[in-house]
């Protein structure tokens, strides 16, 4: 069996709005990033790919496996929503257990693939509780877990860190990294430090068109020499934000420090080193989306 997702031309329409326009991406063995802004077409993509939105047109094959044989790409995909909820009532283990009895595990070796799948999300200790007692991270984990259940080929993540505390987030990263190594992972989110510290390929999804496809390394060469910083009085700030993207600012005394993006060589300005939000953002820039977080509308 093939360890890779072939996605060719692509559509999908809800009535008449097109929320995926041409996809075309091939996703290999290890943790990919689906980079885009809420509302991009992320979770389109991904509930296409698990079999629960049709597409319109083009092609996908999972692991070498149509998407249109939607029984057997279930059988080797995980799947962990944006809202995921699990049976609140039950507990940790309980819950785990009814879930590997709708899969049509054995017993036995439904009991066993539990234990390990609740070391492995470090939830042992709190199998007894219930579901409902759990942080928002345990509850994630949970859905990483139940996602392994039947040991896919395939794992897909949607916002899987958001609204969870920066500790959880690294351990649940560590997480995602430790389990790429054996299957694809496919990472959806807005948070571009994900990407960053999870991820060697990426996709850039806005408004369900792909605007880049290939390494960190290769979206950090595309913003070379086209981020800079420069400190300027408060009352030049107004006309600054018009005239360029600004990706960070932070005040000092009486002068604001900028971080922004630019073509063009500014003789003013400091040249610095680009990181993944200054190369994300200016794809969105170029591609006619307001580049600014310090207060303008993107």
């Amino acid at each position: 069996m093939e360890d890779t997702i072939e996605i060719r031309g692509l559509n999908k329409f809800y009535g008449r709005k097109q929320a995926l326009s041409d996809v075309t991406l091939t996703i290999e063995q290890g943790m990919f990033g689906l980079l885009g802004r809420n509302g991009a077409g992320k979770t389109t993509l991904m509930k296409t790919l698990v079999t629960l939105l049709q597409k319109k047109s083009g092609s996908i094959t999972v692991c070498g496996i149509p998407i249109e044989r939607a029984k057997e790409v279930r059988r080797i995909v995980g799947y962990l929503p944006q809202d995921f909820s699990m049976y609140p009532s039950m507990r940790v283990a309980e819950a785990m257990d009814y879930l590997g009895v709708l899969s049509g595990i054995g017993t036995r070796e439904r009991r066993e693939r539990i234990g390990v799948l609740l070391d492995r999300v470090n939830l042992t200790k709190h199998k007894d509780k219930k579901v409902k007692a759990l942080s928002g991270g345990m509850k994630r984990r949970l859905g990483i877990a139940q996602a392994l259940l039947n040991d896919p080929k395939v794992l897909i993540v949607d916002e899987p860190t958001a609204g969870l505390d920066p500790e959880e987030r690294i351990r649940f990263r560590n997480l995602l990294c430790d389990v790429a190594e054996e299957r694809i992972v496919i990472l959806s989110t807005h948070i571009v430090g994900d990407i960053e510290a999870a991820c060697e390929k990426l996709a850039i999804l806005n408004e369900g068109s792909i605007l880049y496809c290939g390494t960190v390394s290769g979206l950090l060469d595309t913003a070379a020499g086209k981020v800079f910083t420069r400190a300027v009085d408060r009352c030049e700030l107004p006309a600054f934000k018009k005239k360029y993207n600004i990706t960070g600012m932070h005040t000092q005394g009486d002068k604001t420090h900028i971080r922004f993006l630019s073509d063009e060589y500014i003789p003013e300005a400091v040249s610095c080193e680009p990181n993944i939000e200054d190369a994300y953002m200016l794809y969105l820039w170029h591609n006619g989306v307001k580049a600014d977080l310090a207060g303008g509308d993107r």
